[in-house]
């Protein structure tokens, strides 16, 4: 069996319609009128032990409900969740055992005690034995940077403490599965990488299993192997990160550092289908390409035969452009994903 299953998997809610002003809010208040709100719709998904999962998608898609329905803080409207052979809402406290969540903008630890004391009442709560408690904080300690912060309440943490605090916290227990809603929002760039290096640790180590709902492309490609795309409540694309950049990050650009400058090859590529001349200066120049219709080796090739190259490098189609043309509906994931999850 799977580390978590899910069938048919749906949340609805009940939205009030008011009319605007006092007059609606009193007729409201003897006729209440409300609509159906779908937030998930029948949703199918596996995720296998030790899986790094991304679940991303727009505002109001759905991950922060899908992610609530397998902690069991909802119940689901219909269909069925099983994490770790658990049903996470009927068997809420033995589930709780067993995960560890870090919602970024909220906070499990005690606002007005120490950390190390807030953590001293979690070994409590799910209780850890000493060995392991000891082995866990020390290693957290030094792997998140901790020392500098974790004899002072929550209170006067900045974000970036709060976050790495709240990641100890989340796995003092050793649960085999991780949530992860947005934990790096707001951070500043060497906090998200000291946290991204620190998540791959424990699931290299320990097989954790990871889901992550975010905004932040790099910790999509920093983290996780398998990326499933949310949008209305639906899924529209279930497979591997490596996959959708095949398939849809067709765009590759070269740039090219030349000894003279190239006005006759600057000309040739204006006028040529699929290589598109960007970003020229002097005789620094970059050439956009479809992969599908040009090799790299062709591009360069192309470009010697009118002058010397100095130095070029390429880069590939970054996954945000990828996946900001899913949300704006211009890729239609579903009918070409070929080995998406699915179905």
């Amino acid at each position: 069996m799977s580390m978590i299953e899910v069938r048919g998997l749906t949340k609805s809610f009940q939205q009030a319609v008011k009319e605007p002003g006092l007059k609606g809010a009193v007729k409201h208040l003897f006729l209440p009128r409300h609509i159906e709100k779908v937030a998930v719709k029948p949703l199918d998904l596996s995720i296998e032990a030790g899986e790094t999962v991304a679940y991303v998608g727009p505002n109001g898609a759905g991950k922060s409900t899908t992610l609530k329905m397998l902690t069991g803080i909802l119940r689901p409207s219909a269909g069925s969740v099983s994490v770790n052979g658990l049903n996470p809402y009927t068997q809420r406290m033995a589930n709780a055992a067993q995960i560890g969540a870090v919602f970024g903008q909220r906070t499990q630890l005690w606002w007005d005690i120490p950390i190390s004391e807030s953590f001293s009442l979690l070994k409590d709560i799910y209780q850890i034995p000493d060995a392991l408690y000891r082995k866990n904080l020390d290693l957290f300690i030094d792997l998140l940077g901790m020392n500098e912060f974790i004899h002072l309440s929550a209170r006067k943490l900045s974000l970036g403490q709060r976050m790495r605090a709240d990641l100890a916290a989340a796995l003092l227990h050793n649960p085999p599965i991780l949530y992860l809603d947005e934990p790096t929002i707001g951070l500043d760039i060497s906090v998200k990488q000291k946290i991204r290096e620190f998540i791959k640790q424990i699931n290299q180590e320990q097989q954790t299993t990871v889901m992550l709902t975010t905004h932040d492309l790099g910790d999509i490609e920093d983290l996780c192997k398998r990326l499933i795309i949310i949008d209305h409540g639906a899924i529209i694309y279930d497979g591997t990160l490596s996959e959708v950049k095949a398939r849809f990050a067709a765009t590759r650009v070269i740039f090219f550092q030349v000894r003279e400058s190239m006005p006759e090859l600057y000309q040739l590529l204006e006028q040529t289908p699929g290589l598109k001349l960007e970003q020229q200066s002097g005789k620094e120049f970059s050439v956009a390409f479809d992969r599908h219709e040009y090799s790299a080796s062709e591009v360069v090739s192309k470009v010697m035969n009118y002058g010397e190259v100095l130095d070029f490098r390429m880069e590939d189609t970054q996954i945000e452009h990828v996946i900001k043309a899913v949300y704006d509906g211009h890729l239609n994931l579903n009918e070409r994903r070929g080995t998406g999850r699915n179905g």
